[in-house]
């Protein structure tokens, strides 16, 4: 009996949530390790319907790192990052594309196997980014990475309307309708700006913001939009972490009411940090 009490009160702690966040839209960035395991993934997907199912509208922007470089790996390629971003020749473009296209069917197939209706964006012909047009010496750096000039998101309002998931990949053409790669970390920020979402949450390989990186005990649970610069010069925060932290602060400019950095190989950790009042990330606001 009191388990089963317990699971009442778990259901009372959400139903405010539940109240304030109804009909409000919020943005999950899906990468890193929780997409190559099996379970996680069908946690954080369930995660995603159980939101759904209650009235809130989740738009879920996916990556694919790990399976990208396995890919490229298997062409006999090595991959190359300069400040977390992958650097994207004419070779590997062709393998990011498919990787992601790949992958992107499969979350979709399955939302619908969980019950829930999505719908696919993303790639060349979708028209959802429109990219600057790169210079030259960003393409000597980079190759085809693309810099989002703007988000066409009618496509993914309409979706919305009836209901359904978007599920957005970052693959984007340039006016010759070349694929280019995009950060998924900054293209979930510009999609929840020009969506005016409630929230942004990134799913990460980590707990959160950690003040020390060996430590798990020393993440910040909250923090203000303008102690973030101080962390990245004191290199606190660095790395992979730092176009995800920036994407954050993007989004947060643009009026998002919220970002969250929360570990996505947690069972459940959009439910944890969205329906509770302790959370489990790190919850970056205004200010």
């Amino acid at each position: 009996m009191k388990s089963v009490i317990k699971k009442a009160d778990v259901l009372i702690e959400a139903l405010p949530y539940i109240q304030k966040f109804k009909d409000k839209i919020v943005v999950i960035k899906y990468g890193g390790a929780a997409m190559e395991n099996e379970e996680m993934r069908q946690g954080t997907l369930e995660d995603i319907v159980f939101m759904n199912f209650v009235g809130i509208k989740p738009v879920l922007v996916h990556g694919g790192g790990p399976f990208i470089s396995k890919n490229m790996h298997q062409a006999g390629i090595t991959p190359k990052f300069i400040d977390g971003h992958r650097v994207t020749d004419e070779k590997t473009m062709k393998i990011v594309e498919k990787t992601l296209a790949d992958l992107n069917k499969k979350i979709v197939k399955e939302i619908h196997e969980l019950g829930a209706s999505a719908e696919s964006f993303g790639g060349n012909e979708c028209d959802l980014i429109e990219i600057k047009e790169p210079s030259k010496s960003q393409m000597n750096v980079f190759g085809y990475v693309g810099e989002i000039d703007s988000i066409n998101v009618d496509k993914i309002n309409k979706a919305l309307k009836i209901n359904k998931i978007p599920v957005v990949y970052p693959v984007a053409g340039d006016k010759n309708k070349h694929p280019f790669n995009i950060n998924a970390d900054i293209a979930s920020s510009k999609i929840a700006a020009a969506l005016k979402a409630q929230k942004l949450v990134l799913l990460t390989n980590t707990n959160g913001i950690m003040m020390d990186q060996a430590d798990t005990e020393s993440m910040m649970s909250t923090l203000h939009a303008n102690e973030i610069a101080d962390l990245i010069e004191r290199k606190v925060i660095q790395g992979g972490m730092l176009p995800k932290v920036n994407a954050c602060i993007e989004a947060l400019k643009d009026e998002v009411n919220k970002a969250h950095i929360i570990d996505g190989r947690i069972p459940h950790s959009l439910l944890l940090e969205i329906f509770t009042d302790q959370g489990i990330g790190t919850e970056i606001i205004h200010g």
